[in-house]
């Protein structure tokens, strides 16, 4: 299945993706995608009804965050070798883990918003994994059996809040709209091997980045079971697992974000974003 959520911000409505691709509202049967709707018996109940007897949305509609009420944004860095190497970083010998705000979400296709003053303005499309029951010392041979879905996040990183500012990653990660996240969450079963997907993000129509997840240093089951170690994850809860090389910060010299730049990428199976930097209205 893919879930969304349709509407304006802050109104947004639950949805599902029929067989045609197109958008039917599933206001009738739950109140929203939230932590009951992608536990086992939420996906369980949705996948029984019949989405083309359910109403149409109209296209072109706005798409929010896939999933309401998300707890926690769980980061990992640095997880893919060849991004490790543009950096110019060790090769980390367990995963390093990271926060970002929650208030940094936003939908798919939604503005960028260029911090005032911002000068290292990054991009790194992720794979993220939204878990759906409650993982808290889990083993990594049972790690995925926790999680309900997949979606596409775009970490939007300030280099200079994150690396020149005292060394607090979550500062450079953390901006209104530093995280547009969807179109929609693919469920586990629609997604079959996630360490199996193509990544990619254009910049003004050129490619900035090409990966694939089987490059990872630390897979998705990895990362839940390791995760789940130092905090019990919730159902809502976000792990999104590290980016393929291209960004802003590895070119020579370094390339970051402009007002009126917009960006597109996609994953495997998990559809596509699209989103234009804007400065701070006010």
């Amino acid at each position: 299945m893919k879930l969304l959520r349709h509407g304006p911000a802050g109104s947004e409505k639950p949805g599902a993706l029929d067989v045609a691709g197109d958008i039917r509202d599933l206001s009738s049967i739950i109140v929203d995608i939230d932590a009951a709707a992608i536990s086992p018996d939420g996906l369980a109940r949705l996948r029984e009804v019949d989405l083309s007897a359910l109403p149409r949305v109209e296209r072109g509609v706005r798409l929010g965050v896939p999933v309401r009420g998300v707890g926690n944004i769980v980061c990992i860095g640095l997880n893919y070798s060849d991004h490790a190497d543009e950096s110019n970083a060790p090769i980390p010998k367990e995963p390093i883990i990271f926060t970002k705000h929650t208030g940094a979400l936003c939908g798919a296709d939604d503005d960028v918003i260029l911090p005032p003053g911002s000068k290292k303005l990054d991009w790194e499309v992720e794979l993220a994994l939204v878990i759906g029951q409650p993982c808290w010392h889990v083993a990594e041979e049972d790690a995925l059996s926790h999680v309900a879905g997949y979606t596409i996040l775009n970490d939007i990183s300030e280099r200079e809040y994150q690396m020149e500012r005292e060394g607090q990653w979550s500062k450079g990660k953390s901006y209104p709209t530093f995280a547009p996240c969807g179109p929609w969450l693919v469920t586990a079963d629609e997604v079959g091997d996630p360490q199996a997907l193509d990544l990619w993000l254009d910049l003004n129509t050129s490619r900035a980045q090409t990966g694939t997840t089987s490059r990872m240093i630390f897979g998705c089951a990895h990362l839940v079971s390791y995760a789940s170690r130092f905090m019990a994850l919730q159902p809502g809860d976000i792990i999104t697992t590290g980016t393929p090389p291209g960004v802003g910060l590895g070119r020579r010299p370094p390339e970051y974000l402009k007002a009126g730049d917009e960006m597109r990428l996609g994953i495997t199976g998990l559809g596509e974003q699209r989103q234009t930097v804007r400065m701070r209205a006010g």
